[in-house]
């Protein structure tokens, strides 16, 4: 029995941001295989509809990669030839993952078949509507890629689900259960096809891993990804059942594949992967953060980790926000040290900061550099011409004099 390792505050957080990915230099030209690599180790990303920024599924490989073509993560995500290397499934709410996640998540399809582990309302629907559905899968099989417009007759849901039609609902079941994957968008509009005719046959002819063999997967996945992490971290990122995390990590304890480690100030256990730790010296990074970044999504690990309480203001009334519609965590020299309200105005060409927000101890002259180098960043990579600071607070002036010195 090893002694258990004791980190500081400040160890953690760079073993976690090296887990992220915010170590690595970020290439000259990003290729297919940059972006293959980061999303491989992630192990997921998770998808969301809100543009008003820039849909939040591109932003993870633009705050590690830097300036990268959105056509990349298309062609990875939703190409039907052999550049299809993401599949899109329920990972950490709905995801993009490598294809290599697909046998560890067939496990997850055989549950949603019997109802277990997806919401209520779509359980009863599948238990109560079997001949909608397999209509709605014999469309699939005869027609090929449909989005549920084509096949919506116009009898609307009366429940809390966004006035979804019962074909929907069908290939949303169809969709959890594993018997339709997400070929391509329309838009935003999922089509939902056969996974036999959407995945490579060396993907799809796999057999699927048992279940418990595949959780204990995942929660090493997890691991690696996150760095260290506690029980819940761990069981988060790919939102595994607490009986089923806390049994997995048991027997990964076990086998010695985790460790016990103590973090400062945190009262939970944390684990990692029972590799030698290479904590870096210091972690450089300048970054800005979708709200749905993996390193932030869990929100008290990120007060855990930052000191950074965030929340996501979306769905709260114009009137009740503290900082914004669509606020952006900015990561420099291993801290969470500001929030910027975004927006990108495509009529005007530009990337509009409607918010500035800065943690106590404010913002130094290289952080006010590097936050404008981002912006400057951001604006090339949306195709915008402009970066407007359309805020009064003071450090959001010395933001705009610092973009008006680099010619924004």
């Amino acid at each position: 029995m090893r002694d258990t390792q004791s980190l500081t505050l400040k160890q953690a957080r760079r073993l976690v941001l090296a887990a992220q990915g915010f170590t690595a230099r970020q290439p000259k030209t990003v290729k297919a295989v940059h972006l293959s690599a980061a999303i491989e180790r992630l192990g997921v990303v998770q998808i969301d509809s809100v543009n008003a920024l820039v849909r939040s599924h591109y932003l993870p490989l633009f705050s590690r990669l830097g300036h990268y073509p959105q056509s990349l993560l298309e062609q990875a995500a939703w190409s039907s030839g052999r550049q299809r290397r993401l599949f899109e499934y329920w990972g950490h709410e709905a995801s993009l993952l490598p294809l290599s996640m697909y046998p560890l998540l067939r496990w997850r399809m055989q549950r949603a078949q019997r109802g277990e582990g997806i919401y209520q309302q779509l359980a009863k629907f599948g238990r109560e509507q079997q001949p909608l559905i397999g209509s709605i899968l014999q469309s699939v099989k005869e027609r090929g890629a449909l989005g549920a417009g084509s096949l919506t007759v116009g009898t609307k849901s009366t429940g809390p689900w966004w006035g979804w039609s019962n074909e929907k609902h069908a290939l949303e079941w169809l969709f959890a259960a594993g018997h339709v994957t997400v070929a391509g968008r329309n838009g935003f509009e999922r089509l939902y096809d056969l996974p036999e005719r959407v995945l490579p046959s060396e993907v799809f002819n796999q057999e699927p891993v048992e279940e418990a063999s595949a959780q204990r997967q995942l929660l090493m996945h997890s691991a690696c990804a996150l760095g260290v992490a506690t029980e819940v971290d761990l069981r988060d990122y790919f939102r595994l059942d607490a009986r089923d995390s806390k049994l997995r990590i048991n027997e990964l304890l076990e086998s010695g594949e985790l460790i016990k480690v103590s973090v400062q100030g945190w009262d939970k256990e944390a684990y990692v992967a029972d590799t030698e730790l290479k904590i870096p010296r210091k972690v450089t990074a300048s970054a800005l953060l979708s709200p749905f970044d993996s390193l932030v999504w869990q929100r008290q690990r990120t007060e855990r980790l930052f000191d950074f309480r965030y929340r996501l203001e979306i769905y709260t009334p114009q009137h009740k926000r503290v900082y914004g519609y669509y606020v952006l965590p900015f990561l420099h020299n291993e801290q969470l040290l500001a929030r910027l309200d975004l927006r990108a105005v495509r009529s005007a060409s530009s990337l509009v900061l409607h918010g500035l927000h800065s943690e106590p101890g404010g913002l130094d002259e290289g952080a006010i550099l590097a936050m404008a180098e981002q912006l400057q960043n951001m604006a090339a990579w949306l195709g915008l011409s402009s970066v407007d600071v359309n805020c009064p607070r003071p450090e959001a002036l010395r933001l705009r004099t610092q973009l008006q010195i680099m010619g924004l």
